[in-house]
């Protein structure tokens, strides 16, 4: 039996001096051993995997862990600011078993029916509008204008949102992962979204993916369809943004990519990738339940007690730049995307997006650079994310309308409904109603 040593007082996760240097955080709580205690908002604590190994036993180990909150939940204040991240709803996320099997053969389904090429023209046509809003002016946020911008213009087209709704959509997520006082009033609104989408789907169905889920043999009722369709927004808009931001911060500081960005040695892709290790979009997450008291990697857990998984912390071991303390088989090694059962289902369409986006902006606007000193660039607080509050830049100013010759950077997002009326012949998105 390994001796037992008495852990640390929690490090808290959620303040600005974390959000300023995450890996010097992860580098005092690595002095403890594989699990370190965290806090997540006052009064809500966890233990932390930020060991490699160690992380990948936890997500493959369904027999010791589940995904389910509700025990945990029990024990927590209902105002909680973590809730609407960590709270119980029925999805994919917080189930195990045959029931995960079930939402996830409807997401999974849901998510095969996006063909590449026609998603690939879709980001490439947003990123065309969005990149002509601001590229005449010499300068820009590559956040607020760009990568925040740029993921829910994909939802309006997949999933049927009014576009008129596409703003509390990025508000309602963008407040679940801050984790602050107004998280569960954010999640609340993104949920009222979503909730009237579906019931609308429900009588008069379209050619998008909610009207599919709601035709899916899964069967899913409409609030389980609501909970599905939350956390695959949830999970594409937020990490997605910050995959987008992170990468292109990346691409604009590194010595290896100097000079023109369009004409760099290094590529879009290879930025993703060492993104994904070092400061993946998620930092910490994959929230796990032992079923009952047991010991891991030499430390004790009690039933129900809240464990998470920090991808960043655990990739530093292995990731490039980073000591190597176990072997690396290549950037599929990483954990950004989670692993074991519960890993992301959206991985192609996720790096998909990212790569056009990023290769748009640079394509189009090939001398940005940052702004501001990198000193000055801030990180958004919170426990979860790893997220840039903002990205100023600037560059030569282009007139991307004379460029193209043609006015379609005024376009209404793809897939916008410019106020005709339902319709079930014809879509831009190629989605059939029913399985």
């Amino acid at each position: 039996m390994t001796p037992f040593v008495q852990p640390p007082q929690p490090l808290a996760l959620y303040g600005p001096e974390f959000a300023a240097d995450p890996h010097g955080h992860y580098r005092r709580l690595r002095e403890h051993g594989p699990l370190a205690p965290v806090r997540l908002a006052p009064g809500i604590d966890a233990l932390l995997v930020i060991d490699y190994q160690a992380a990948v036993d936890l997500l493959r180990d369904t027999h010791t862990f589940t995904k389910d909150p509700r025990a945990w939940q029990a024990t927590v204040p209902e105002d909680s600011s973590v809730l609407p991240m960590l709270g119980y709803r029925p999805t994919a996320l917080f189930s195990d078993g045959e029931v995960h099997a079930r939402y996830r053969r409807a997401i999974n389904d849901g998510l095969a029916l996006i063909e590449p090429h026609v998603l690939r023209a879709e980001t490439a046509r947003a990123a065309r509008r969005l990149i002509g809003e601001f590229a005449a002016t010499g300068s820009g946020d590559l956040i607020a204008q760009y990568a925040r911008r740029l993921p829910v213009h994909v939802f309006v087209t997949w999933f049927g949102v009014p576009p008129g709704d596409a703003g509390r959509i990025v508000d309602g997520i963008a407040g679940m992962f801050n984790s602050a006082e107004d998280a569960a009033t954010a999640y609340a609104d993104l949920v009222q979204v979503v909730t009237d989408l579906v019931a609308a789907r429900r009588d008069r169905p379209r050619h998008d993916l909610t009207s599919y889920l709601l035709a899916h043999p899964a069967d899913l009722d409409n609030d389980e369809t609501v909970r599905q369709i939350t956390l695959l927004m949830s999970a594409g808009h937020d990490p997605m943004t910050n995959l987008i931001g992170n990468a292109l911060l990346h691409m604009l500081t590194d010595a290896r990519y100097a000079g023109s960005l369009h004409g760099g040695a290094m590529t879009a892709h290879e930025a993703i990738d060492e993104v994904l290790w070092q400061d993946p979009p998620l930092a910490n997450f994959s929230a796990h339940y032992p079923r009952h008291d047991t010991e891991f990697h030499g430390v004790r857990l009690h039933a129900g007690q809240l464990v998470l998984v920090s991808y960043a912390a655990a990739n530093g071991q292995s990731g490039p730049g980073f000591p190597a303390s176990g072997t690396r088989s290549g950037s599929s090694a990483h954990l950004a995307w989670s692993a074991g059962p519960h890993r992301c289902p959206a991985q192609q369409p996720a790096l998909l997006m990212a790569m056009t986006a990023i290769e748009q902006l640079t394509s189009q606007l090939c001398d940005i650079e940052l702004s501001v000193p990198m000193d000055e660039l801030r990180w958004r607080p919170g426990p979860f994310h790893r997220a840039l509050v903002r990205l100023p830049v600037r560059f030569t100013p282009v007139d991307m309308n004379a460029a193209t010759g043609r006015g379609d950077t005024t376009e209404a997002p793809p897939g916008a409904d410019s106020g005709r009326a339902d319709t079930d012949a014809g879509s831009p998105t190629g989605v059939p109603i029913g399985p």
